[in-house]
């Protein structure tokens, strides 16, 4: 074999052994929620909206404060009924300590904490989360919620009314 036929067949196997950045791997499902939290950390709400699916079915916990529209269905029912409510509700809200585990083919379990001051009492917010995620083509297909629910129930209500209800 001539030289520059010997260099040509070891650059040819050299690139099929080293993928380049358009051939490499596509971003894993928990990758992809990675950075739908980041995006949401930094306040990018149109960069989640665009990983949302146009019918994404979003669920938040049973008795938790802003389950009332459940279940959210599309984007635009997500930031108005949760996304904005948080937004003008809370300071400083936040998700913390968040751990990202694959599921399946489709599904993220996302873990972590919610951190915040709701504005109405001045009471702070820090409770255990889990969000379940589904993803239909790269897409957020749906969302379930899991929280403490009781600990929002108190930090959203005035001092004394939990335990004015609780002897009733």
């Amino acid at each position: 074999m001539k030289p520059h036929t010997a260099f040509l067949a070891g650059a040819l196997l050299l690139s099929a052994c080293n993928p380049s950045a358009e051939q490499a791997a596509a971003p894993t499902n928990s990758e992809r929620m990675t950075a739908l939290y980041d995006a949401f950390a930094a306040g990018d709400v149109e960069k989640v909206v665009a990983q949302m699916d146009p019918e994404i079915v979003w669920n938040e916990a049973e008795n938790f404060i802003y389950a009332d529209g459940n279940p959210y269905m599309g984007a635009d029912a997500v930031v108005e009924g949760v996304f904005g409510r948080i937004g003008a509700e809370f300071d400083n809200f936040r998700l913390e300590e968040t751990h990202f585990y694959g599921l399946d083919d489709d599904g993220v379990l996302v873990t972590g904490r919610y951190r915040g001051t709701f504005k109405a009492t001045g009471k702070q917010l820090d409770a255990q989360f889990a969000h379940v995620w589904k993803l239909k083509d790269t897409l957020v297909a749906s969302f379930q919620q899991y929280t403490d629910t009781w600990q929002a129930k108190e930090v959203t209500t005035p001092s004394g009314e939990m335990a004015e209800a609780e002897e009733q």
